[in-house]
């Protein structure tokens, strides 16, 4: 099986002057595509500098990152756009939505980055009504994220996510902000997403939700520090 992403020996150091923060001090992982990773750790533990290095929202200060099988430091930050959005879509746990825009507007936003100002065709428009439809939000194609709730605003935050057709998914703490039920329905989401064949990589602080990955990476001081793998699912 041949990799989503991959880093080796990945370093993240942040200079602030009078402290270097190393944040990440060598971190190597395989993400074969297909897989459904969850990612853990305390704050501090370099988790979510590591899902922003592998979502292509920064670069490591050393190491080697390889993403749809091109070498990250090699890219110009157009080509580094050009791909991450063309690979990746983004699910954060504070949704990001814009909040003038509808539910419609807010989905099609990778579009009308992807068309660089050019607007949208017919057949991308009907792609995100479709979209909409998909995560139950059919008849609120006209609402804004206000008269949203917060698990709604996740389902649109997921099909934006999906509108350009990614085959990695990045979700940071997806359920942090929802409801037991509403987290059960998102997490649901998640996983026929990645039954249909799409990478995900997540990072949440909760155990249940981590457990529905097929395994769970732990990061501790820049470092993983330790790997799970649950029953159904091969070991990598």
């Amino acid at each position: 099986m041949s990799n989503a992403a991959e880093v080796i020996d990945l370093h993240k150091w942040y200079d602030l002057g009078s402290v270097v923060v190393k944040a990440l001090r060598g971190v190597s992982l395989e993400v074969p595509k297909g897989d459904f990773i969850a990612i853990m750790g305390s704050s501090g533990s370099g988790k979510s500098t590591l899902l922003n290095l592998l979502g292509a929202l920064d670069r490591p200060t050393h190491g080697e990152y390889i993403l749809g099988g091109q070498k990250v430091s090699q890219l110009s930050d157009e080509e580094l756009s050009e791909v991450r959005n063309r690979l990746i879509g983004f699910i954060f746990q504070s949704y990001n939505l814009i909040a003038q825009y509808t539910v419609l507007e807010n989905i099609e936003l990778p579009l009308l980055y992807r068309a660089k100002g050019g607007g949208i065709n017919a057949k991308d428009r009907e792609r995100v009504r479709e979209l909409a439809a998909m995560v139950g939000l059919g008849d609120r194609m006209d609402h804004r994220p206000f008269q949203l709730s917060g698990g709604q605003q996740q389902r649109v935050a997921i099909a934006r996510a999906l509108v350009n057709d990614p085959e990695i998914i990045l979700a940071d703490e997806p359920t942090g902000n929802l409801d037991s039920a509403t987290e059960e329905e998102i997490m649901g989401m998640l996983k026929s997403l990645n039954e249909e064949g799409r990478t995900i990589i997540m990072v949440t602080h909760e155990p249940a939700v981590a457990r529905q990955a097929h395994r769970q990476i732990y990061m501790k001081d820049g470092v993983i520090a330790g790997t799970g793998v649950f029953p159904g699912h091969e070991a990598v």
